[in-house]
């Protein structure tokens, strides 16, 4: 009985000798507390290392008019303003004032149409007094005729007598100093009646110069006097005296002048077709050509100097408006279908990064964007006119532009067209 108790005693447990089970607890809690600090690390590190996100609006780019699309060809645009080749500021030969102003601005004039007189008081009185200077000398010139009517008979009988001996050497040299007066009294005066004209001529030139007359048929652009003022062709602008009475401008003579960057001056050849747009009106296109390259350089702009043509005569094209000039490769019309296949497209202009003839857009590539580069033809009322790089229907970034990158995430605001 004892032996059995003792077995039964060596198998139980004994719980006074089990080790204490707080200290694995807490090393499992340290452990699963360095884990969650490693995964929020490591999630912080994720979110703060990710691509930033861009938030764009979306534009498409749309197939250009027929119109817009026959600038396919433009290899170059510059800008540039309307001049007139024929304009005057139109202006008295004479000092006088002002007694009758005939022009307004806007006014069409002929040609020798009067524009203004002056006053003429003083040219009337010079004309009487040459006419009556004149009217003397020919009255001298009557006398002078006379005596020389006179003169010539007596010479002759004299003569005659000479050779006659009838009279002396002496009365013969007096005979014919009487006549050589005569005749020299003669040449004296016709001369004087020619002076006498020549005087008479001038003062009615001054008189006819106190009319002033418009050089061309034109448009009168400036009004520069009034009445009652003093005007001048020889003032040196000070005082109150007027150089001018108005400017006239030919508006037949209409044409465009346009500075082209020197770097592409090789672009363009004389008789070249070019299209020009008004800044006033951007979606009328004038077609026009390259009259000439004016062969000088300006250095502090590096440009030089192009005039060009217009193809139409119109009341809306004004001197000194701005204009946009687009030179079209005239080889173009070689390769329609090529053309056809690269038609240019308008997109919006906060859709494109322009840069002279070329510029950057951004496509759309799911949540990227691609940073493609493009060429670029004129800015009309429809949008930036794209020539080749992306083709209609391409979804485009726009917006700020200025924040995009080639493969930058973006998020999309809203659908533009």
């Amino acid at each position: 009985m004892d032996e059995r108790s003792s077995l039964l005693n060596q198998l139980q447990i004994d719980r006074d000798d089990e080790p204490s089970g707080g200290g694995g607890r807490a090393a499992i809690w340290w452990v699963l507390a360095v884990f969650v600090v490693i995964a929020a690390g490591g999630a912080g590190w994720y979110y703060y290392t990710l691509p930033e996100t861009i938030v764009v609006n979306v534009a498409m780019a749309e197939a250009a008019p027929d119109e817009v699309s026959a600038e396919r060809g433009s290899i170059l645009d510059a800008s540039g303003y309307v001049i007139p080749r024929r304009q005057a500021t139109v202006s008295s030969k004479i000092t006088g004032k002002v007694v009758e102003l005939l022009i307004e601005e806007g006014q069409f004039v002929e040609r020798d149409e009067v524009v203004a007189r002056l006053d003429d008081t003083n040219y009337r009185a010079a004309l009487a007094q040459a006419e009556a200077q004149l009217g003397q000398a020919r009255a001298n010139l009557t006398a002078a005729q006379v005596a020389y009517d006179n003169a010539v008979p007596i010479f002759e009988r004299h003569r005659s007598q000479f050779e006659r001996q009838i009279i002396s050497a002496q009365e013969f040299d007096n005979a014919k100093a009487a006549y050589d007066a005569a005749r020299t009294g003669l040449d004296v005066a016709a001369r004087a009646v020619d002076v006498g004209e020549a005087a008479v001529g001038f003062a009615r030139r001054n008189l006819d110069d106190t009319i002033v007359r418009a050089p061309f048929a034109g448009i009168v652009t400036v009004k520069a006097a009034q009445e009652g003022e003093m005007v001048s062709p020889i003032s040196a602008g000070g005082g109150f005296t007027r150089t001018g009475i108005g400017t006239i401008v030919d508006m037949d003579s209409l044409e465009v002048e346009v500075d082209v960057s020197e770097n592409f001056i090789n672009r363009v050849q004389a008789d070249q077709t070019v299209t020009v747009t008004l800044n006033a009106y951007p979606d009328w296109r004038i077609p026009a050509h390259v009259i000439a390259i004016i062969p000088t350089a300006d250095r502090a702009k590096a440009t030089v100097r192009v005039r060009v043509g217009l193809g139409e005569k119109d009341a809306r094209i004004l001197p000194q408006m701005g204009v946009r000039v687009s030179f079209l490769d005239d080889d173009s019309d070689a390769a329609p279908a090529a053309q056809a296949a690269s038609r240019a497209v308008v997109v919006p202009i906060d859709a494109v990064q322009a840069n002279g003839t070329t510029g950057v857009v951004y496509v759309l590539r799911d949540d990227t964007v691609e940073r493609r580069a493009v060429s670029l033809g004129a800015r009309t009322s429809l949008g930036q006119v794209v020539l080749s790089g992306i083709t209609a229907g391409t979804r485009l970034a726009a917006g700020d532009l200025a924040q995009l990158t080639d493969g930058v995430r973006v998020q999309i605001a809203s659908e533009g067209s």
